[in-house]
């Protein structure tokens, strides 16, 4: 298991996902937070490339040996690919949740949305706050 870590280029949602931007491409993913309070996952069912997200509306599941749990997109889009890596090997996002757990890369609807993101410093201060 990696250490608890929140990364200062990311972007983050306070569902506990994060957010790589990319020009105007990001690559989508669950913090360290959430992959801890889950345990080890066993499925990662994402959505199709091509489908649209809503930000702070569901876009995936995953699950563990303790729960499932809804994915939340940090932004809006459109999926051009699923990390099949997650889908086959989902403790892959255990091991690894910002880099080789990456569970979606959209081409960003909005870029006025990343805005609304917290940055490192304000997720820490939420988790603080849970």
């Amino acid at each position: 298991m990696p250490a608890e870590s929140y990364p200062e280029d990311l972007r983050y949602h306070r569902e506990h996902d994060w957010a790589r931007i990319e020009g105007d491409e990001a690559v989508l993913g669950i913090t360290w937070y959430a992959q801890d309070s889950l345990g080890e996952l066993v499925l990662f069912d994402g959505p199709e490339a091509g489908a649209t997200l809503t930000k702070d509306e569901p876009y995936a599941e995953v699950e563990s040996v303790k729960a499932v749990s809804d994915v939340i997109a940090p932004l809006s889009g459109e999926v051009l690919a699923v990390n099949r890596k997650a889908v086959d090997e989902p403790e892959t996002v255990n091991e690894d949740p910002y880099g080789e757990g990456w569970l979606v890369r959209i081409k960003v609807a909005d870029a006025g949305e990343v805005e609304a993101l917290l940055d490192a410093e304000a997720y820490r201060a939420h988790l603080a706050e849970l």
